[in-house]
């Protein structure tokens, strides 16, 4: 008895600091969420005015991170709503909302009235009841230098059978939050986790809710068990029996100084039940998993298997802080608590396999999964090195996980030696965190997202497809250029201010912008130019002394030899496959 009371005095002394913790950061950040209020306000002022839902076809959306991204109950379509963007001095926040039709590949934008107000690292999840329906919850809004929050708590559901947003007011819901993670488990919503932070504070969590979708209301969960720790941004997936979750990693940070942070990326997993109770308990899965990293994108396919994709573990040295993007595949079999990665097949192997004989079929299909999860952790991925330019000089030094080879016998290599389009490697997505991910009818779709090269910040709007029951190859639906990404520095406030005044002088602008254009063409026609028929090793031999000098003048005299060479190299690569 002495042991079980000391132990919930604990527990209880744990909730009252975390009690404490949560007061003192609301309010802190009271001040700071009066104001962005005011800012919301107008936005939801301005879309009030709208009385009749607009569709337009209308071009990919915009280059973003943090959005929802989900798969329609009933149609083949994609939904896209919110997300955020920043270009180095502005942070722009989204509430408009995409349809994606797989079998027109086309995008439509539909403006409907009384949506919620901007935001992003919300959750949302489709539910096949009345026709679909999206529930979003929560999130955060940011004012445009990035350095106020507004956390929200706000329940909505989009009717997709008649196109109209629903504000649900329930009371006892979670407090405002973002970077939560919200699952459909049988006939109710589970909100679990996520952060709530101000300027000078910040808080994560590790409570989890319920809220039922039959009686629109919330309560609490009180789990016996030893939960998780708190954190945001993890792995959240439903059991195949639909009675419980699996939380996989997530991250989170603690004040170890006045000033000084530290962060945390958890790489552990638990188990959320229901029999009579709820209860936590700790997994202890098989085979690979994932190597530590947050800002995963996440998404269930085929048959419950949880698909994580991406993100990035950040390093720091001394007051440096670098981060290793990555672009690898992973899978995890809830039904055998197993981790496996996810490697590509390629086209061709699929051929070598029906010249072989093998039958595809379902009786063959357990032991052909099985053989493939083992050779996935026997050959493993492959890292690599790769290093882009920028038009501006700016080096972007990314590393990407190749999938590993299939063994070969002499006569594939001889044919793959004939066959050039054979050997050409595979078009994948970069690496990349905070991308949207879903799956519909066995496909996984991955668009935008971001990575960063020191300071500077990539935010993508390509758009990838990738079969899960073939494995064989991405399939690019949109492409972008990260070469082309707009970057504003503080020092260049007076440039920009510059630039606006121009672009009101009308005609004239416009003729000092085509000099400009004409300047840069004459300062690319400066390089060593390609030569006929030469090839881009030759050029690189040809020309390397040119290229070593301009990227040594681009990295300063304290850069190494060997990595100047690198950048060398590429530069000369760009502007070959440039001509």
């Amino acid at each position: 008895m002495g042991k079980k009371g000391k132990k919930e005095k604990k527990v209880k002394g744990a909730d009252k600091t975390a009690a404490k913790m949560e007061k003192k950061v609301s309010k802190r950040s009271k001040r700071e969420e009066e104001d962005l209020e005011a800012l919301i306000a107008e936005f939801q002022n301005l879309d009030a005015k709208k009385t009749q839902v607009t569709e337009t076809s209308c071009p990919p959306p915009s280059a973003r991170l943090n959005a929802s991204l989900s798969a329609h109950p009933e149609k083949d379509e994609l939904i896209l709503f919110g997300g955020e963007f920043f270009n180095g001095k502005k942070t722009y926040l989204y509430n408009d909302l995409f349809f994606y039709s797989i079998r027109k590949n086309s995008w439509v934008k539909s403006e409907i009235p009384n949506p919620p107000p901007p935001r992003c690292s919300h959750q949302a999840v489709v539910v096949p009841q009345g026709g679909g329906q999206l529930w979003v919850f929560g999130g955060e809004f940011a004012s445009p230098n990035g350095e106020q929050f507004y956390h929200y708590k706000d329940l909505w559901v989009l009717h997709l059978a008649t196109h109209t947003w629903e504000n649900i007011k329930a009371p006892g819901g979670p407090s405002g939050r973002s970077g939560h993670r919200m699952v459909l488990s049988k006939r109710q919503l589970l909100v679990f986790g996520g952060f709530h932070e101000s300027t000078r504070d910040f808080i994560y969590y590790n409570d989890i809710y319920a809220f039922s979708l039959d009686t629109f209301s919330w309560s609490r969960l009180a789990p016996s068990g030893s939960a998780p720790s708190p954190r945001s941004a993890c792995q959240m997936t439903s059991t195949p029996d639909g009675a419980g979750v699996i939380i996989y990693g997530g991250y989170s940070k603690v004040r170890v100084k006045k000033d000084v942070e530290k962060g945390t990326i958890h790489s552990d997993m638990f188990l959320l039940k229901q029999d009579e109770k709820w209860s936590w308990s700790r997994l202890s899965p098989s085979g690979s998993k994932p190597p530590p990293r947050s800002g995963f994108s996440l998404a269930v396919g085929p048959a419950g298997r949880a698909v994580l994709f991406g993100g990035v573990c950040d390093e720091e040295e001394e007051e440096l802080l670098e981060g290793d993007f990555y672009n690898d595949l992973y899978l995890y079999d809830t039904a055998k608590n197993r981790w496996f990665p996810g490697v590509l097949r390629g086209t061709k192997s699929e051929k070598k396999k029906r010249r072989r004989g093998k039958k595809a079929g379902s009786e063959d299909e357990g032991a052909e999964t099985k053989e493939e999860e083992e050779e996935a952790v026997a050959r493993g991925p492959t890292e690599v090195i790769k290093e882009i330019v920028t038009e501006d000089g700016t080096v972007m030094t990314i590393k990407e996980v190749i999938p590993g080879a299939q063994e070969e016998d002499e006569e594939d290599e001889e044919e793959e030696e004939e066959d050039d389009s054979a050997s050409a490697p595979m078009v994948e997505p970069c690496p990349r965190s905070s991308a949207m991910a879903t799956v519909r009818q066995g496909k996984l779709y991955l668009y935008g997202g971001m990575f960063e090269v020191g300071d500077r910040q990539f935010t993508l709007s390509d758009f990838y497809c990738l079969d899960l029951h073939k494995m064989d190859r991405w399939e690019v639906l949109v492409e972008m250029d990260p070469k082309t990404q707009e970057w504003l520095e503080e020092s260049e406030s007076e440039e920009e201010e510059e630039e606006v005044e121009e672009e009101t002088k009308g005609a004239e602008g416009e003729e000092e912008e085509s000099e400009d254009s004409e300047d840069d063409q004459e300062e690319e026609e400066e390089h060593p130019m390609v030569q006929e028929g030469e090839t881009v090793t030759d050029y690189q031999i040809r020309t390397e002394q040119y290229w070593i000098k301009l990227a040594r003048a681009n990295m300063g005299p304290n850069a190494k030899d060997k990595k100047v060479a690198k950048v060398a190299v590429a530069m000369a690569k760009v502007f070959y496959e440039d001509q």
